[in-house]
């Protein structure tokens, strides 16, 4: 790296100088991969040793390569591994003359100092390989990159999908000793004490019976709550939303698939304000509730709730966008709507069910990763809306169930919390059993916790206002009174009062 000096300061800088690959040696380590074979095959138990760090593809030579190869076909037998066994085993693979015969498997055992720094030389061994995976894709990027037909994009998305596929080769868990692990448990049950009382041990929804059940959303947990079209998912993520964000002060990131930006805050403020959905549309409001308006909106104002409407989002720019925010905003839960609007951009697949696998899997790894919930909304089949009860008549049979999920039976299984909203109300069930009324009441149903119980909650609904309620809180609209000049008339309507800049309508 050549440097230049700065006349302002007299400090040097870096200037960064392109170096061309022709007659450079790729990345290598021939003499260490010759000593981990040759430790492989002296000592009982050093491939169980390394088994984790390489694959056979990690050699560079090509022999070594083969060789690697025969000493795992050897432990998938469960055969005993020495130098004998190996020039056994490549003779049956049809390898043996092409590594040099027995006399090169004998010399690789002679090559052996000490087996005390084994592991060592494997995660060399690894980065040496790592390496040059990196320059061969780099240099097959900047290839596409040089052609003009290339849609800078779809490369973008590619490069960092395989970068990302690159990296993880190197993130291993060790198996740790249960002592720390026991110590971080008790940290979280105190934490979940000190909560005022709550025994909440995650982020609180704002919906109290529903906390309950949850002990609040969990990191690092993909939680899929699912519906069909019409019982409000959106307009409950956004109740959610807005009870975090502003109740509690929780930074949340929403990614809408369905509606743009303006759309999606449109449906906020009527939430919030509690004003009805059309009439923030047209924009026809009341004295009381252009008042009602601005004074509501306050709530709004400055909390911590970042959208994005990126259509046809892919599971690697939700990645990319997902860990930007969480570094550069502390964003504490995710949520998306929905998950089947998603792709997984620069794969491909038999059917659409392998990629919704393919896109479950990747939420799940994303929660995993970031340490923080991940909440994807999820459609249901059609076909419930044709199930009768076991006595025959429509109803009861139109409880949403675990078997319902649309396009892919990966979700169910990889999601650590599958809930489910309805609203007997739509299918014309009024009362239950019991003769309570129904009306307006939605039904969370926790079909699937896997660290937990499960169970349903019932929250008020107000769809008018797109907003779900505990029913403790279901109140009645406070309507504010134009406030009027003495002396005027009521029929002249003041001006609407002073609106920020940046209203979405």
């Amino acid at each position: 790296m050549a440097e230049k000096q700065t006349r302002a300061t007299g400090r040097k800088s870096p200037v960064v100088v392109q170096v061309s690959d022709v007659g450079r040696l790729q990345p290598q380590a021939r003499e260490l991969e010759e000593a981990v074979l040759g430790a492989i095959m002296l000592e009982k138990d050093a491939y169980f040793v390394v088994s984790e760090i390489l694959k056979p593809e990690s050699f560079y030579e090509k022999i070594h390569e083969l060789i690697y190869q025969a000493i795992v076909d050897l432990a998938i037998s469960q055969m005993p591994i020495d130098m004998l066994t190996v020039v056994e085993q490549l003779r049956k693979n049809g390898e043996l003359e092409a590594v040099g015969g027995p006399f090169y498997i004998s010399q690789l055992t002679g090559k052996v100092a000490s087996t005390a720094h084994l592991e060592y030389h494997a995660r060399i061994i690894a980065q040496k390989f790592l390496a040059r995976e990196l320059i061969r894709y780099t240099g097959m990027i900047q290839g596409k990159a040089f052609d003009e037909t290339t849609d800078v994009e779809e490369l973008m998305q590619e490069a960092e999908g395989e970068l990302f596929r690159i990296s993880q080769r190197n993130i291993k868990n060790e198996a740790i000793q249960i002592n720390p692990i026991i110590k971080q448990s008790i940290d979280l049950i105190q934490k979940a004490y000190a909560r005022k009382g709550e025994g909440l041990s995650g982020l609180s929804s704002g919906f109290t019976e529903l906390d309950k059940i949850t002990s609040g959303w969990q990191n690092s947990d993909l939680i899929i709550i699912a519906a069909r079209p019409a019982m409000g998912k959106t307009a409950f993520v956004l109740s959610m939303a807005k009870n975090m964000a502003v109740n509690f002060k929780t930074p949340v990131a929403m990614f809408s698939l369905e509606m743009s930006n303006v759309q999606l805050v449109n449906r906020l403020i009527v939430n919030v304000t509690e004003i009805p959905a059309t009439k923030i549309k047209n924009g026809q409001l009341d004295n009381y509730e252009w008042e009602q308006l601005d004074f509501k909106i306050k709530d709004l104002y400055d909390a911590q709730i970042y959208v994005d409407d990126t259509p046809s989002l892919s599971i690697f720019e939700l990645r990319t966008k997902a860990r930007r925010l969480v570094r550069e905003h502390g964003v504490k839960c995710i949520l998306i709507d929905y998950l089947q609007l998603m792709n997984a951009s620069g794969m491909y697949f038999g059917n659409r069910e392998q990629e919704v696998s393919i896109i479950s899997r990747s939420l799940k790894g994303l929660a995993k990763e970031l340490n923080i919930p991940i909440i994807a909304l999820s459609q249901l089949n059609r076909g419930i809306e044709n199930r009768v009860n076991q006595a025959g008549q429509k109803g009861e049979g139109k409880r949403p169930q675990l078997a319902d999920l649309r396009e892919s039976g990966a979700i169910e299984q990889d999601a650590d919390m599958v809930c489910f909203i309805h609203r007997p109300e739509y299918y014309k069930i009024y009362e239950d059993d019991k003769g309570n009324s129904l009306i307006g009441m939605a039904e969370i149903i926790v079909a699937k916790h896997r660290n937990g119980a499960t169970g349903d909650v019932f929250l008020r609904f107000r769809s008018e206002h797109a907003k779900f309620l505990n029913l403790e809180d279901d109140q009645p609209v406070r309507e504010f009174k134009s406030r009027t000049i003495k002396g005027q008339p009521d029929e002249l309507p003041p001006p609407p009062p002073f609106l920020p800049e940046g209203m979405p309508f």
